[in-house]
């Protein structure tokens, strides 16, 4: 394509950075689980924009909440205080339920990953001077210098050398290699997802959080649990590290935080917290007052519909559906995040003929399809799902059968 030829898609999408694949669609209005492109056809959205989207698309409330306060205050910065964020700080320490915390304001799960490690640093820095975090292989954090480093998959590394330095990584669940890696006079913090949803949604077992939470506390070195994906209801609790019953010094979380507004927060105890003093870490945009009014309203509704106790119960519906399909070998994850592993590299063509029967899911390993519905949805959501899935995979089989 020359560079000043339209895009296939019709969006002039040959003006954008190629940071991202062609897309296989264009969407041009949402309403709760469905998606609709130009030419009107509905698709079943069981992606929900990467585990954002958790209340569905275009939910009135977080509309209304958007609109009304766009109307009201758009921004004012953060040298002055908005009626907004003390409110929705106080409900996110609420239901974190890890003891009395602070909350920084920011746009993404980076940035909430850039605070969390900014401020593990800064609070090593007394009495001695400690700077590695330490994180899993196969983890995801962030795309920026230091969260790109952070995650622990080198092959994402290679183009960008140098990166900052402090990070180490160790094989996700194996206690041993953490306990090897926990140098207590250099490393200031741990920094894992209790449910690595980007590399495939692995798991790992309780008894190895568990140990590494007791490993920080015998050492002095602080546990982050990075909840960017797993967060507000998805894995069937408020937060995934709540599966294990752990009390971490810090939690970062975004995504379904704004159910597409871009809003990211990292929450600190409340000691740790004031490790920061005024000019150790800043945003323009994070916490402004149009942000805070969407994460308002979502966390709002999310605790009106009680929707961790929806996703456990969808969750539950949805992998014993999964399970049942020719072509599905085994099912991981939590809540309404899961995967379905199909046993051989066939998930990008898969998720290619899911979406054109109307089903958007994604191929997040070679041989596994991720699927994050709204919390929201709905039974039938839940079997029209299913159903289309099951013919895209048996498409595939036929595709692939010999001749």
């Amino acid at each position: 394509m020359s560079p000043s030829a339209p895009s296939s898609t019709g969006t002039g999408s040959s003006h954008l950075m190629p940071t991202y694949p062609v897309p296989a669609a264009t969407f041009v209005r949402g309403l709760g689980s469905r998606l609709y492109d130009a030419d009107g056809k509905a698709y079943l959205d069981f992606l929900g924009g990467l585990a954002v989207t958790s209340l569905g698309h275009s939910h009135p409330a977080v509309a209304d909440a958007v609109s009304t306060q766009a109307r009201t205050l758009l921004h004012v910065s953060n040298l002055y205080a908005n009626a907004v964020a003390p409110d929705v700080a106080r409900t996110i320490d609420r239901l974190l339920d890890a003891g009395e915390g602070r909350v920084f304001f920011c746009n993404s799960g980076a940035e909430a990953n850039e605070c969390a490690i900014k401020l593990a640093r800064k609070w090593g820095r007394a009495p001695g001077l400690r700077y590695t975090v330490v994180s899993a292989l196969n983890s995801f954090h962030g795309r920026t210098l230091a969260t790109l480093h952070a995650t622990g998959q080198p092959a994402k590394h290679a183009a960008f050398h140098p990166l900052p330095g402090g990070f180490r990584h160790v094989p996700y669940g194996d206690l041993a290699a953490m306990d090897a890696a926990l140098d207590p006079s250099e490393v200031i913090a741990v920094l894992l997802e209790p449910l690595q949803g980007e590399t495939g949604v692995n798991e790992a077992p309780t008894a190895y959080f568990a140990g590494v939470q007791d490993l920080c506390r015998e050492r002095g070195i602080l546990l982050i649990i990075d909840e960017v994906q797993t967060g507000f209801g998805r894995t069937g609790r408020w937060f995934g590290f709540q599966r294990f019953g752990l009390q971490p010094d810090v939690v970062t979380m975004a995504k379904a935080l704004g159910n597409g507004f871009p809003v990211g927060a990292c929450w600190a105890r409340a000691d740790i917290a004031s490790a920061f003093v005024a000019g150790d870490h800043g945003t323009t945009f994070g916490g402004q007052p149009i942000a805070m009014a969407a994460a308002q309203a979502v966390l709002r509704v999310m605790e009106e519909e009680d929707v961790p106790a929806l996703a456990e119960r969808s969750g539950d519906r949805l992998r014993s559906g999964l399970l049942a399909l020719p072509g599905v070998a085994s099912v991981r994850g939590s809540g309404l995040l899961l995967a379905a592993e199909l046993g051989s590299a066939v998930s990008t063509s898969v998720t290619m003929l899911a979406l054109a029967r109307g089903l958007v899911v994604n191929a997040v390993t070679p041989t596994a399809i991720r699927l994050a519905p709204s919390l929201l949805v709905t039974e039938a959501e839940i079997d029209e799902a299913l159903a289309i899935l099951a013919g895209a995979l048996s498409d595939a089989a036929t595709a692939g059968a010999p001749a």
